[in-house]
């Protein structure tokens, strides 16, 4: 949690949201709110207090409180909305008690506004970089079987979402990220400080990007959350609950475990977590789906292409020694991942 400061919150939607909470009739409840973590584009806060029944049952209660404004993601202008519009789908029957979001108990839109406002149920759990190898494994198993189930059944619900990310969105973040002279002359650069195979890895995404994603193309296209990484993860009672669907849309087979192993992970263990995320997730999604050969897996390429720039662009304006050390060695752990062993 961060600082804390007192929301205003309507009485009468925080007794309804209790009401649906508690399925009791709650007349009366006090509110305290602290801001939480994450939330960078939106104002994500624990709203805590005690509600009062009409006979004069008390009982404590935890929420989340999650207000969006609407705001502009590059390629992507549905973003801001997208995670409300996926409550108010029948979305929640895909999950299972392992793999799920936070139940959502009240969701309102605010037209005039361009705003919503989201009350979740509090998970009390571990999360981002406190996150075991062992329970980052598991969520990559329970994401296959996920999106292998959802690819084998392709329930209704999946045609009714009008409100997803396009499948090219990884591959046009990337050419717009090449296209920019700060980062792609960087590495082809005499003033380059990068050491050669780090420069050679990133001009040869570059050189062979067109076959890359031709082979990258022709992977199952799966509903991806895409910012399935460490701080968006819970780990509760042994299952999974993934928070922030407003990125999430069409993608390919993989593309999740990328983020998940390499986004501002634990550095010392990234090629661990290749080594032990990418032949956790393809078991899970075979359990309902034929899966490509694991040998011929694309998450490397994805990582670099997702990452490889943003990276650069990270050391290249870094305002610390440190800061440049970090995104170096990052970018080190990834040339690493293309020669380890994968082990099974």
């Amino acid at each position: 949690m961060n600082k804390t400061k007192m929301t205003k919150i309507k009485m009468q939607t925080l007794t309804h949201v209790l009401n649906q909470y508690f399925k009791k009739n709650i007349i009366v409840a006090d509110y305290h709110t602290t801001t939480l973590h994450g939330g960078t584009v939106g104002n994500v806060n624990l709203v805590t207090g005690t509600a009062e029944t009409e006979d004069g049952q008390k009982f404590p209660y935890q929420l989340v409180l999650k207000v969006q404004k609407q705001w502009e993601r590059y390629n992507d202008p549905g973003s801001w909305r997208r995670e409300y519009d996926l409550y108010m789908s029948d979305l929640e029957k895909t999950f299972s008690e392992t793999f799920r979001w936070p139940t959502c108990y009240y969701a309102e839109m605010n037209a005039e506004e361009n705003e919503f406002q989201l009350w979740l149920e509090y998970i009390d759990g571990v999360s981002g970089l406190d996150l075991s190898v062992d329970m980052v494994e598991q969520a990559a198993l329970e994401l296959g079987r996920y999106q292998g189930k959802l690819y084998a059944e392709q329930p209704a619900v999946l045609k009714s979402l009008n409100n997803l990310s396009h499948a090219d969105l990884m591959k046009n973040t990337y050419l717009h990220y090449r296209s920019w002279p700060v980062v792609y002359d960087y590495i082809r650069s005499e003033d380059c400080e990068f050491p050669l195979h780090i420069r050679q890895m990133l001009i040869d995404m570059d050189e062979h990007s067109d076959e890359m994603f031709a082979r990258i193309e022709q992977l199952p296209l799966v509903l991806n959350h895409r910012d399935f990484w460490v701080t968006n993860l819970i780990y509760a009672d042994g299952n999974i609950a993934l928070i922030d669907w407003d990125t999430s849309g069409w993608g390919y087979f993989g593309e999740d475990i990328a983020s998940l192993v390499a986004d501002e992970c634990d550095i010392e263990h990234m090629v661990e977590y290749y080594q032990r995320c990418v032949p956790a997730y393809y078991k899970g999604f075979a359990e309902y789906a034929d899966a490509p050969p694991l040998a011929d897996h694309c998450v490397h390429e994805m990582i670099l292409f997702v990452f490889g720039y943003r990276l650069v662009e990270g050391y290249v304006h870094a305002e610390s020694d440190a800061a440049k050390e970090e995104n170096l060695h990052i970018l080190q752990k990834i040339y690493e991942m293309k020669y380890s062993l994968l082990q099974g």
